[in-house]
């Protein structure tokens, strides 16, 4: 298989297409969802998601990341409708946020996703995992509140424990049925007596038949059956004319107001944090493992914006939700993503009679399974044998993903893991090594590659309590940066307090640039060779030398 990837982009052309369709089932009501708890018209979700699919996804180089509305920004598109009066006007901002888009873009401000460590993306996936799997409740109980939208809304703004309580208490036993039956099709797919006709995306076959069970149950057990807000709700519109003119142009007059660009600004910065995050850990998802550069696909975000702000679409970002589903569906290549969006175009142009005959229940088990491949326990357990620098973070950015939403639960979890660099930092900003001979010694500290600021308490309780009559060589042999407050200590200790105690002080491999070595011209005999150093000083006390064991200094 490897062999025919890079060679033609539809080598996977047919898993990429069900797989695609898979994706277009679980991105509907979702756009739909979106667009309602945003207050924006129903179909400017179903534009950016077919900008997102189609746009975006030809000109993005991720091959399994899928665009389109996404949660995360839902607050922010509220408060911007509500500020410039008219969704007409708040369409500039979504173009002007895709222009900040490409800006950053080629400013290369796509590589901040590498600064965040595989605990932290690896805690996001799993907390939309589990987030993924509460937000279904309404949906797989069949809570028919026409204005629980949040049931499918997506899984990337934290848990909202409204309409939870009411779905339990309003069950149907329907929806229970079509749920647990998807859920037991998708797990038969994954063994290894259905493996002959995985060739069929699971996703897809569940579908299928849970639309078809729930038909049956209409004339077989009328109690069972779902309808109107337990389906999927799509427009319909009566002709060709009435269905393109749901399509919204901007009002250009919008591009004067300076609220507009502030708005646009803060779009751009945020849904371009979420399409990182989303597209870094898509590439961690990826079977076979390839990357994404981030300055390429904040140029194709930035493209889709645009578009989708002039036709009338909500603005766009990669959401993991339907790139997870997308990859678990099979998909290999960008196909997928094109093929999902060319069929919410179709569709709902020409056949939405049919598509809301489809159960919510079925696309609620769906993502149910996809929640729990992200989540799964055997995560927890590998993230717990990594050690706990990297099993807290994760943790805390799962359950901040899950209580609050996806950017401040990065946010959380990247403060822990900075937290416990700064404090392996501070407590390793040297080796400590001493040669004893007879009644006397010589102590060598191996600095760092980096030595900040923070290492200087270390650092300085170390010097004061280096013995008297003794010997210290401070090694820079692979120091590139000492801070001034360091050297100001080091400097002092040799200047004053190494005289007072009879120390006698030795610098070896310290660069020009350092700052000692210039400082210290004039005592050039400072600087020496450590182990011409050492080879005489034992030549002069002897050579019944015991050397220590080289080990950190942790105080």
């Amino acid at each position: 298989m490897k062999s025919s990837i890079g060679k033609s982009p539809f080598w996977n052309l047919k898993g990429d297409l069900l797989s695609g369709v898979v994706v277009f089932l679980i991105a509907l009501p979702l756009c739909l969802a979106i667009a309602q708890a945003s207050q924006a018209p129903l179909f400017s979700g179903i534009v950016a998601g077919v900008i997102g699919g189609v746009v975006i996804g030809f000109f993005s180089k991720s091959p399994l990341s899928v665009s389109g509305p996404a949660a995360g920004l839902v607050a922010i598109v509220i408060g911007a409708l509500q500020q410039l009066g008219a969704f007409e006007i708040f369409l500039c901002a979504v173009v002007v946020a895709g222009f900040f888009q490409l800006i950053l873009g080629l400013l290369k401000a796509g590589s901040i996703a590498s600064y965040f460590p595989t605990s932290v993306i690896e805690g996001m996936l799993a907390g939309i995992g589990i987030t993924i799997i509460y937000k279904q409740i309404p949906d797989a109980t069949g809570y028919g509140n026409p204005n629980a939208a949040a049931g499918m809304v997506d899984a990337e703004d934290g848990i909202a424990f409204s309409n939870i309580t009411e779905a339990l208490k309003h069950i149907e036993p329907g929806a229970v049925i079509l749920t647990l039956l998807g859920l037991g099709l998708l797990i038969l797919w994954t063994t290894k007596p259905f493996r002959k006709v995985q060739l069929i995306p699971a996703g897809l076959m569940v579908v299928v038949i849970c639309t078809l069970v729930n038909n049956l149950f209409a004339s077989v057990a009328p109690d069972l059956y779902l309808s109107n807000s337990h389906l999927v709700q799509l427009p319909i519109p009566d002709s060709a004319s009435e269905f393109f003119g749901q399509f919204i142009s901007p009002d250009f007059s919008g591009f004067t107001n300076p609220l507009v660009w502030q708005t646009g600004l803060v779009i751009a910065v945020v849904a371009s944090i979420e399409t990182l995050l989303c597209i870094e850990a898509t590439d961690k998802l990826d079977p076979l493992k390839r990357t994404t550069s981030g300055n390429k696909e904040l140029l194709a975000q930035g493209v889709g914006n645009m578009a989708s702000g002039f036709l009338g679409g909500l603005p766009i970002t990669s959401v993991i939700v339907r790139s997870s589903a997308n990859i678990n569906a099979g998909a290999k290549t960008k196909i997928a993503t094109i093929t999902h969006g060319i069929l919410l175009f179709v569709c709902v142009a020409s056949i939405p009679a049919i598509l809301n005959l489809i159960p919510k229940a079925a696309l609620a088990a769906i993502l149910i399974f996809t929640g729990y491949r992200l989540a799964r326990p055997a995560i927890f357990k590998h993230m717990w044998h990594a050690g706990k620098k990297q099993f807290i973070p994760f943790v805390i950015t799962v359950i901040a993903v899950f209580a609050l939403d996806l950017l401040k639960g990065v946010a959380l979890g990247l403060l822990i893991s900075i937290f416990y660099i700064l404090r392996h930092n501070l407590k390793t900003p040297y080796f400590f090594n001493k040669t004893v001979s007879g009644d006397s010694n010589v102590i060598r500290l191996e600095l760092a590659q980096e030595v900040s600021f923070l290492n200087k308490a270390s650092i300085k309780l170390t010097l004061d309590h280096l013995p008297e009559n003794s010997t210290v060589v401070f090694d820079g042999s692979n120091t590139v940066y000492i801070d001034y407050d360091v050297l100001t200590e080091i400097e002092e200790f040799r200047e004053v307090v190494s005289k007072e105690r009879n120390i006698t002080v030795k610098f070896i491999g310290f660069a020009a640039d350092i700052g000692l070595e210039n400082t210290h011209k004039e005592s050039g005999d400072d600087f020496v060779d450590y182990n011409e150093f050492l080879n005489d000083y034992l030549k002069i006390n002897g050579n019944d030398s015991k050397k220590g064991k080289e080990s950190q200094l942790l105080n």
